[in-house]
Formats: structure tokens, C-alpha cells, sequence
């Protein structure tokens, strides 16, 4: 017969556990429901169907693409193989430029329109914030 320390031992380790399988389990399916996954506008085209989830559709902007309307902005994103046209409504950041790199974040509505909920503009690596700029000119 097992003693008294062995059977507390077991339950603690046993308690334990569970405890970290429980802590997992939440982990991981509180970071399902934030993963967005992100597509190229040639991998959209490819997919046999369209995701329910929002998504990021990334490339550069199209040139000669951007209509700005009152409210609401459409371009054309590229991969140079395949493109994608996308609809914005909101403030766009000022990066966002023809012929540079964006990502839009939002919605298929089917393999050849995108219906953005946030746009992110890429720099490249020698961008310098305009105050750190006037900063070392000065």
C-alpha cells in the first residue's frame, strides 16, 4: 500500500498537470482567433476557396491605380503576376504611395476584389522619421 506523502504527491503532480494542460489549450486558442494570415495576390488567385477570416493582402500599389472618392479609396495591389483591387474607407497612412509596398488587412469578396478594413504601408530600410531627420541637419 502506498503512503500518505505518496498519494498527496500524486494528486499535487497530477493537479499540476492539468493545470499546464488547461493553460495551453487557452493559449493557443486565444491566439487562433487572432492569427490573420497574409497572401500575396498570386496565392488568392490559386486557392480553391475563399477564407471566412480576415486576411492581409500584401504587394505594391499599382501606378495609375489610387482613386481617391470623398470617403472612400480604390487601388489595384500587385505581386507583378497576378493583381488584386482593393477598397479602403478611412484615413490611409502617408506613406501609402504609388508604386511602393502596402499591406491591406480585411476581407475577400472574391478572388479579384478585397474589401480593406486597415491599410499599412511598408518603407524600406533606409526610411528616417522627418524628425530624426531635422534633427541630424540641424
Amino acid at each position: 500500500m502506498t503512503g500518505k506523502k505518496v498519494k498527496f504527491r500524486f494528486a499535487f503532480l497530477t493537479l499540476i498537470f492539468l493545470s499546464l494542460v488547461l493553460i495551453v489549450f487557452l493559449i493557443i486558442k486565444s491566439l487562433e482567433e487572432n492569427v490573420i494570415y497574409f497572401k500575396s495576390p498570386s496565392e488568392i488567385k490559386n486557392l480553391s476557396e475563399l477564407p471566412k477570416k480576415k486576411i492581409r493582402v500584401g504587394g505594391m500599389v499599382k501606378k495609375s491605380s489610387v482613386e481617391i472618392n470623398l470617403d472612400k479609396i480604390n487601388f489595384i495591389i500587385t505581386d507583378f503576376k497576378n493583381e488584386i483591387k482593393v477598397s479602403y474607407s478611412g484615413p490611409v497612412p502617408n506613406l501609402f504611395t504609388e508604386e511602393k509596398g502596402a499591406v491591406a488587412e480585411g476581407f475577400l469578396k472574391d478572388r479579384e476584389f478585397f474589401q480593406a478594413t486597415k491599410i499599412l504601408a511598408k518603407h524600406d530600410e533606409n526610411y528616417m522619421p522627418p524628425e530624426v531627420k531635422e534633427a541630424l541637419e540641424k
